[in-house]
């Protein structure tokens, strides 16, 4: 597939080199210093990967705000009045986390026989909002947003980041629709040289001013924290957003084929419940304990709801408020596509099955090359899973004018 991208890859990558460097001379910092201890106790705390009131790692008197985190928020005076009319803060009002463990639990026979890993979750899955360390509450105050692009991220994966902002997650308006990226992160797990990687995320973010972070730790279980916490933020400071992509930073996705689906829906009048994506029914827990998707019985003991696969999935901005109200009455699952789907079962509603959307991959062979096929991704929406050389490359391929599929191909 090289002769495909041989001419353009250089440009575009050349972007993405020189902010890696920049990471990989901080990140052999951090691997000098990781004996150092930061004197914030927190090990003990930190070990179960959950993030309590004895590990608020990053308390400031005031959240990072704005492009590059330093100018005020940008709020309507209206629009808040309305809000707080509608009991929905007119700012981000978690502010001091207060969260001591549910002691009651431990008194339960279920608890008692339930898995160890999954202690922490419990005990603390009332803990639903958390502080935020950066917030860019500007980014949907400038007019309509037609499509707000949010990507589930971790700190560390800087080169995915860059490279969904040099394709997929670019910022630009399309025949005067205007596309925003935003990009979800936690704080650092245990382990980590949590001042300097917390620094330079910040470095980061004011260069490109698109970062939402909260000061929970980055984990599989807090995905779910992840989704609760951005769609309140959602509800808080995007009246003028139409649509939201959600997917992570593995993905790759066809804008124009995205922005195309958006139009249909539109024109059918069928966008105000959309929640379309790779939909998974009939689903049941995982009870392999090796998995990472492991659920015991104890937990959760009957089948899934309907639910997409997490790579990627678009929704409308009316339903997305809608499960940001029904999901305040669910108990966190630790797994957040599932949770999503919990949401959607209680509004009645349930996902809607798309065949552009791959979140297993092309096919599910991995060894497949219909998995590296350029006119595949030509005509899909979302395809899972890319590095971000790979999204680099196949996003030059498909976009090469001299590529040349002979017809729309579904699988």
């Amino acid at each position: 597939m090289d002769h495909w991208f041989r001419r353009k890859r250089v440009g575009l990558l050349k972007p993405l080199l020189s902010l890696s460097l920049v990471f990989a001379s901080f990140l052999m910092i951090h691997k000098l210093k990781l004996a150092e201890k930061d004197g914030l106790g927190l090990k003990h705390a930190r070990e179960a990967g959950w993030c309590g009131s004895d590990c608020f790692s990053f308390k400031k008197g005031a959240v990072k705000t704005g492009p590059g985190s330093s100018d005020p928020p940008v709020l309507h005076s209206d629009l808040d009045a309305q809000r707080v009319s509608n009991g929905t803060p007119a700012t981000w009002d978690a502010q001091v986390l207060n969260c001591s463990e549910d002691a009651s639990v431990r008194t339960q026979d279920w608890f008692r026989r339930l898995d160890p890993r999954f202690h922490q979750f419990v005990l603390h899955r009332h803990c639903r909002y958390f502080p935020m360390i950066i917030n860019h509450p500007e980014k949907c105050a400038d007019g309509e947003v037609h499509l707000l692009v949010v990507v589930k991220s971790v700190i560390e994966q800087h080169d995915r980041r860059e490279a969904v902002r040099r394709t997929w997650g670019r910022e630009h308006t399309v025949d005067g629709k205007k596309i925003r990226t935003l990009f979800l992160l936690g704080s650092p797990t245990t382990g980590k040289d949590t001042k300097n990687l917390q620094k330079l995320i910040e470095y980061e973010n004011r260069i490109y001013g698109d970062i939402l972070q909260w000061d929970f730790m980055d984990t599989f279980f807090n995905l779910t924290l992840k989704e609760v916490n951005f769609l309140k933020w959602f509800d808080i400071y995007c009246s003028g957003v139409r649509f939201i992509f959600k997917g992570d930073d593995d993905v790759f996705v066809n804008t124009q084929n995205l922005l195309e689906l958006i139009g249909f829906k539109v024109e059918e009048r069928r966008d105000a419940n959309l929640f379309v994506g790779d939909t998974i029914s009939k689903a049941i827990p995982i009870r392999n304990r090796q998995s990472k998707y492991y659920i015991p019985k104890e937990l959760y003991d009957k089948p899934y709801p309907p639910y997409v696969g997490g790579g990627g999935f678009l929704m409308s901005s009316q339903l997305a408020r809608r499960l940001f109200v029904v999901s305040e009455d669910l108990e966190l699952y630790p797994i957040d596509d599932v949770f999503l789907g919990m949401c959607l079962q209680k509004l009645h509603l349930s996902p809607e099955m798309h065949s552009g959307f791959r979140t297993f991959g092309i096919t599910r062979r991995r060894v497949s090359p219909m998995n590296s096929e350029p006119c595949f991704y030509k005509n899909l929406i979302v395809v899972h899973k890319l590095s971000a050389q790979e999204l680099i490359r196949m996003w030059s391929v498909v976009h090469d004018e001299d590529l040349v599929c002979a017809q729309r191909t579904s699988i």
